[in-house]
C-alpha cells in the first residue's frame, strides 16, 4: 500500500534547508568549531568562512561585502535599521519622522510603534486594492523633519511589488539637496525570488532572512551602505563592525552563505514557478470562477499566490487539505494563531469577507508540475465541500 507524500507550499513561511546547505553547515558544529574572533588556527579558519559567506551574501544583492552584517533573522534586521537609524541620527525636535505603510511585516511595524510612543512622529501611507503603495504619495509625505523611509520590497502575504527605485529616487534627490534622510526596504520575501541590486533600487539598508532562501532559521543579515552610523541594539564586544555584539554563529553563518550561492545561481528558475503559480491560477479560476487572485493585478514575486473565496472560512480551508495532505497558510506565520484578519488584506481595503474568505499558496524552485496538479485536482472539490456545509441549502 502507498501513501500520498505530504506536499509543502508554505515557502513563504520557511522554506526547506537544502541539503547542500546542511552539508556545507554540518562541519562547522563538528571539527570546524572555532570562534571566529579567536587568534588562534581554529579561529582563523572560522573567521576565514564568515568573511567567504559575507562575499557570498553581498552578491546576492549586489553590496560589498563590509556592507553585510549577519544577525538573528529579519527581525532582527528590521529593528536594528529602524530603531538603529532613529537612535543614530534623531532628535526630539528635527528629524523625528518616519515614513512606512500600513501594510509591512509586523517587524517593521512594531519599533516603528516603539519609536512613535517614545516621540517620533510616523506616517503609515495607505496601499491601493492592488496591494502597492505609490511613490507619489511618499513624495507628499516627505518633509524636511522626516529622516527614514521603511517600505518592504515585496509584500510577505498577497507578493505585490513595491516601486522602490521610484521611492529610492525621491530620497536620493532630498538627500542632494542636504537632507539627512535614508531609505531601508524589508527584502525578506523578495530576496532569491527576483533580482535584487541595492545600487539600482536605491535603498540604504536592505533586510534579508535565511530561511526563506533554504538556510536555516535563525540566521540573516542586513545591508548597511557605508555612509549609515547605526546606534546598536545589541551591547557587548566589538562584533561586526561594532553593528551587533555576540560571538558569531559561524555554523548558520557557512549556511546563510551557502544558500546565497545557491539562490544567486537558480534566479533564472523562477519563471518557471512564475509560470507554475500562473498556471495554477488560471486553471482554478476555470473550476471556481467566483475566485479571486488578490494582488493579481499588480506585479508580484513568481511564487505567491493569494487566492479568495468569499463567504468562506480560510482557516476551514486550511485544515481540510492539511488534512488531506497539503499545507498552505492563510497569510503571514508571524501571525499564525491570531484570531484577527490579515492586517495586509484589510490595508488594502477588501471587504471583510474576501479578508477571512483568503489563503496564501507559495511556491519554491523545488515544486513540481505534479505538486500544482494535484492542487488543482483537489482544492476545487474542498472548496466546493466547505461552501455546501457552511451554506446548506433548505
Amino acid at each position: 500500500m502507498t501513501t500520498t507524500p505530504r506536499l509543502y507550499l508554505d515557502h513563504a513561511a520557511t522554506t526547506p534547508v537544502l541539503p547542500e546547505v546542511v552539508a556545507a553547515f554540518l562541519p562547522y558544529l563538528t571539527e570546524q568549531f572555532g570562534n571566529a574572533s579567536s587568534v588562534h588556527a581554529f579561529g582563523q579558519r572560522a573567521r576565514a568562512a564568515v568573511e567567504q559567506s559575507r562575499r557570498h551574501v553581498a552578491a546576492l544583492f549586489g553590496a560589498e561585502p563590509t556592507e553585510v552584517t549577519f544577525l538573528s533573522g529579519g527581525t532582527e534586521a528590521n529593528n536594528l535599521a529602524i530603531r538603529g537609524v532613529a537612535e543614530a541620527y534623531g532628535d526630539a525636535s528635527r528629524r523625528n519622522h518616519i515614513i512606512t505603510t500600513s501594510f509591512e511585516h509586523p517587524a517593521v511595524l512594531a519599533p516603528c510603534q516603539a519609536l512613535e510612543a517614545a516621540g517620533f512622529r510616523v506616517t503609515y501611507l495607505p496601499v491601493s486594492l492592488a496591494g502597492r503603495v505609490s511613490a507619489a504619495e511618499v513624495a507628499q509625505a516627505l518633509t524636511d523633519e522626516t529622516l527614514l523611509v521603511t517600505v518592504m520590497l515585496a509584500n510577505n502575504e498577497v507578493g505585490t511589488l513595491q516601486p522602490i527605485a521610484e521611492i529610492g529616487a525621491l530620497v536620493a534627490e532630498r538627500r542632494r539637496r542636504g537632507q539627512t534622510l535614508f531609505f531601508h526596504t524589508d527584502a525578506v520575501q523578495a530576496v532569491g525570488k527576483v533580482p535584487v541590486n541595492v545600487r539600482d533600487l536605491g535603498v540604504d539598508l536592505l533586510s534579508l532572512s535565511g530561511h526563506k532562501i533554504h538556510a536555516p532559521k535563525g540566521i540573516g543579515a542586513l545591508y548597511v551602505a557605508k555612509h549609515v552610523r547605526l546606534a546598536p541594539q545589541q551591547l557587548g564586544g566589538h562584533q561586526e563592525r561594532d553593528r551587533r555584539a555576540g560571538t558569531e554563529a559561524v555554523a548558520n553563518i557557512v549556511a546563510l552563505g551557502c544558500a546565497a550561492q545557491l539562490a544567486a545561481q537558480r534566479l533564472d528558475q523562477m519563471a518557471q514557478v512564475r509560470n507554475l503559480r500562473d498556471t495554477l491560477e488560471h486553471e482554478l479560476q476555470a473550476r471556481l470562477p467566483w475566485m479571486a487572485v488578490n494582488g493579481g493585478a499588480s506585479p508580484r514575486l513568481p511564487n505567491i499566490s493569494n487566492l479568495a473565496f468569499d463567504g468562506l472560512d480560510a482557516n476551514r480551508l486550511v485544515i481540510a487539505l492539511d488534512l488531506a495532505g497539503i499545507a498552505i497558510s492563510t497569510g503571514s506565520a508571524c501571525s499564525s494563531g491570531s484570531t484577527e484578519p490579515s492586517h495586509v488584506l484589510r490595508a488594502m481595503g477588501l471587504p471583510p469577507e474576501r479578508v477571512r474568505g483568503s489563503i496564501r499558496i507559495s511556491l519554491s524552485h523545488t515544486t513540481a508540475p505534479s505538486d500544482i496538479a494535484r492542487v488543482i485536482d483537489l482544492l476545487p472539490k474542498t472548496v466546493e465541500r466547505l461552501a455546501r456545509l457552511q451554506n446548506p441549502t433548505d
